[in-house]
């Protein structure tokens, strides 16, 4: 039976509750209604976060011809969820997400439902051991093709000393040529003071936010040859892609890019 712990608050029930979910308690939404005391934003730029995914699926699964997508640190689901979009563009796509959340096990099925021509998984593991999730998605991806490595709005959540770059580092590592890297990440660039608070409030609960300033988020992708228009603010990448959403104009703290292995 999956055990879930509802003492504390959880970041990906939070961002579940900022995205309009069920799937999340009490705790979660009281850390959630905090953080829109401090930075009125908040669900504005976990909607936006989410849209860039949408932007960035449509994208690669589009006009970059990827056939396989590896999520690392997908969340409970919302749709459309990652597979949704690709195989509606690419009906054949592989997809496979990893998540460490016992509340995300608990809904993976809504994470399987995919095409009969594609394939969808779910892998319950750590993001801190690369090495682990690489060994268990071989069964579903084939690592001589081409490879979309989803790191979005998680690397935010893992320090500099529990190796944050070298796990981003080993996981690109074991992708061929032509694969990608996509990665939004939370600044403190924008509004020091608001981000400073909900770092905070994080820790409280027992969460550790880590923002990271431009040349940080622009080191995970070292060696890597950036899409345009490179490393900006999360709604500014490719605009033009963008279908049903809604935004406000205001400036959401968080970078995002996609990064191509040459």
């Amino acid at each position: 039976m999956t055990e879930i712990d509802t003492s504390k608050p959880h970041p990906a029930r939070v961002y579940d509750w900022f995205l309009g979910g069920k799937d999340n308690y009490p705790v979660d939404e009281a850390v959630g209604r905090q953080m829109m005391s401090i930075d009125g934003r908040a669900k504005h730029s976990a909607r936006t976060n989410r849209w860039f995914m949408h932007r960035a699926t449509r994208w690669l699964a589009g006009e970059a011809g990827i056939r396989q997508f590896l999520d690392v640190g997908t969340g409970i689901p919302t749709e459309p969820n990652l597979h949704q979009l690709a195989q509606a563009a690419a009906p054949d796509a592989r997809v496979v997400y990893v998540d460490n959340d016992p509340i995300v096990l608990a809904h993976a099925a809504a994470l399987l439902r995919g095409t009969p021509e594609g394939v969808t998984e779910y892998v319950q593991a750590d993001a801190r051991r690369p090495g682990e999730i690489v060994e268990r998605v071989k069964a579903v991806l084939d690592f001589g093709q081409p490879v979309a490595l989803s790191l979005i709005a998680l690397m935010h959540f893992i320090g500099d000393d529990d190796g944050a770059y070298e796990l981003v580092e080993e996981l690109v590592g074991v992708l061929p040529s032509g694969s990608y890297l996509v990665l939004a990440q939370l600044t403190g660039d924008y509004d020091p003071a608001a981000i400073q608070r909900a770092v905070e409030l994080y820790g409280a609960g027992g969460v550790r936010l880590v923002p990271r300033s431009r040349d940080g988020v622009n080191r995970f992708f070292a060696g890597l040859d950036l899409v345009e228009p490179g490393l900006v603010p999360v709604a500014e990448w490719h605009p033009e892609l963008a279908v049903d959403e809604v935004p406000d104009g205001q400036l959401v703290p968080l970078y995002a890019a996609v990064g191509r292995k040459a």
